[in-house]
């Protein structure tokens, strides 16, 4: 017998973890009896109670005036691995995703973002502002399909022309070199995220994952 914990959210798979005879258990629903001691778990005294780990992923369209990335194909979690590809976007004081790629510019509530890392996001007086300076970039003609390129000319080149543009502390500071935006913004991120697509992994192809202390 397996007990569930809360349900989680649609897209949040529900990583458990605990500590009942030392290491710790990570599994998607915490069983009734230990996997490492094969204890009973229905009335266990816990070195660590069960928690949730948390889910490191949003839905851009819940988080107005926010700087998102996410794969270029397929999700983090069953496609993405460390040498592919990332999509950056925004979102409007709406929610509105602003993206540019193969196709130009883009506004939509696509479902393609429902699974992204949130990189930044400004404070809500700034939300006017942010607007303004979205809209005034995206009417540069300069964005349409035909001037798209992968290397030279793409969504990183959209995103950065418009936190410059924006004036926004060290986000827009940073925006100024894309190689420095990358180490600031989007390698802490996906490292931290790294770690919770290899655990779930494990999960999916074991069912739990112990972790010894070395």
């Amino acid at each position: 017998m397996c007990r569930k914990m809360n349900k989680p959210a649609k897209m949040d798979p529900g990583i458990v973890c605990f500590e009942h005879c030392g290491p710790k258990v990570f599994c998607f629903t915490l069983p009734s009896r230990c996997p490492v001691c094969n204890g009973d778990l229905e009335n266990a005294n816990f070195s660590l109670l069960p928690f949730r780990v948390p889910y490191p992923f949003i839905r851009a369209s819940q988080y107005p005036c926010a700087v998102v990335i996410k794969p270029t194909t397929g999700d983090f979690l069953n496609d993405y691995y460390n040498s592919m590809d990332l999509h950056i976007g925004v979102t409007t004081s709406t929610g509105t995703i602003v993206e540019f790629d193969k196709h130009g510019l883009r506004k939509h509530r696509s479902n393609h973002w429902n699974q992204c890392l949130l990189l930044d996001q400004v404070s809500s007086p700034w939300r006017e502002h942010w607007d303004t300076t979205l809209w005034q970039v995206c009417k540069q003609k300069c964005w349409s399909a035909k001037n798209y390129s992968e290397d030279n000319h793409n969504c990183y080149t959209f995103v950065l022309t418009f936190l410059v543009t924006l004036g926004y502390g060290n986000l827009s500071e940073a925006a100024r070199n894309r190689t420095l935006f990358c180490e600031k913004f989007i390698v802490p991120r996906t490292t931290a995220a790294g770690k919770y697509i290899s655990l779930y992994r494990k999960l999916k192809e074991y069912g739990f994952y112990v972790h010894r202390m070395k």
